[in-house]
């Protein structure tokens, strides 16, 4: 290879590598726009995350407890929607100290359920003053 070719890739290489360092975000989604679909003003979404095998089907629910019963809880979303969520044993609360089980989950708590498809809840995060 000669000296000129070399010189011409070695400065095609920098002027590349240069441009995807300074434009990665750029080209990634801006800020603002993850914060609308995902944020606080959410009511619920349905995300489907591919693997190299098959896709996940997730749900996410946001809203306020309206009822518990054993192995359930009903949320009201912003929207008027009523729905019931089944739990499991392996449910996981994320909240202040004072709620660290399904069983305390009370009504007017606010939430975020995070599940699969229709499972049952795998993660319910409390939102808000109430918890903690």
């Amino acid at each position: 290879m000669s000296r000129r070719r070399f010189l011409l890739l070695a400065a095609t290489l920098v002027a590349l590598n240069t441009f995807f360092w300074l434009a990665q975000g750029g080209l990634a989604l801006p800020g603002a726009l993850i914060d609308r679909f995902c944020g606080p003003r959410m009511i619920r979404a349905e995300v489907i995350v591919g693997g190299p095998l098959q896709g996940n089907d997730f749900r996410l629910d946001r809203g306020v407890i309206t009822a518990t019963a054993p192995g359930s809880i009903t949320i009201r979303e912003r929207d008027g929607t009523v729905v019931t969520i089944s739990l499991s044993p392996e449910t996981k609360v994320i909240a202040g100290p004072r709620v660290r089980d399904v069983s305390q989950l009370r009504p007017p708590m606010r939430v975020l359920v995070v599940r699969k498809a229709n499972a049952p809840a795998a993660q319910i995060q409390v939102e808000g003053r109430l918890a903690g």
